[in-house]
């Protein structure tokens, strides 16, 4: 692949995005990367907003996603959807070059650096770039309570694997996984074998573009 190849995946170009409270009036919304409760333990590059972007295909998935939820008594809570390329390169960086680590002990104990990258925790291009991946969880609207999984959202763990079923995790928190990963399945997003978190769109719109404008509603908008 040449560089005019390379400079030809990613774009700023943001027309086939949406804001996903738009399509999706109820889902409830936690942007981590937004805050400096991360892995990192900063605001990531990129992330203007506390806003959950989509393209217009996968927010629709994510509607008959969130209405099947609801349905059974709960709402969708993301994490993250859409995340800029420099998001990712940010990651990458860090994972090279810096020497912080004061956010081991909460989201990789038992891992050093250079197996986030070498376990699939962390991509060097990501999904997540190409505006159809997810990250969500189930919240369960009695108890206004997040299900529990076995693990918390970007847990570089084996723990966090969707299909572990090592002591650590009960055969409710595995139930609950399987709720979330149904409910996901049937509206046309697939599973990742490390995240019980992390989805993607089946027949996502841009399978070979990744995406490089912030996280902002006022970008989408102007």
């Amino acid at each position: 692949m040449t560089e005019t190849d390379l400079k030809k995946k990613v774009t700023m170009d943001a027309s086939g995005f949406v804001i996903l409270a738009d399509l999706v009036p109820g889902i409830v919304q936690e942007i981590r990367y937004y805050s400096s409760y991360n892995f990192i333990g900063d605001r990531i590059d990129g992330y203007e907003e506390p806003c959950a972007l989509m393209t217009v295909e996968a927010a629709r998935a994510l509607e008959t996603a969130s209405s099947e939820a609801y349905v059974m008594g709960y709402r969708l809570k993301v994490f993250d959807a859409y995340r800029p390329a420099g998001a990712v390169r940010q990651f990458v960086l860090w994972g090279i070059e810096d020497t912080d680590i004061r956010m081991k002990p909460y989201f990789y104990p038992d891992l050093e650096k250079a197996e986030l990258f070498s376990k699939g925790y962390i991509a060097s291009q990501s999904t997540h770039s190409r505006g159809s991946t997810i990250d969500l969880t189930l919240l369960d609207m009695q108890t206004g309570k997040e299900l529990d999984m076995g693990s918390p959202f970007d847990m570089f763990s084996e723990i966090s694997h969707p299909d572990y079923r090592g002591d650590e995790v009960t055969d409710e928190q595995y139930d609950n996984r399987m709720l979330l990963q149904g409910i996901m399945k049937r509206s046309g997003f697939a599973p990742f074998e490390c995240e019980w978190w992390h989805f993607t769109l089946r027949d996502e719109p841009y399978p070979d573009t990744y995406f490089e404008f912030p996280v902002s509603a006022a970008y989408l908008r102007k």
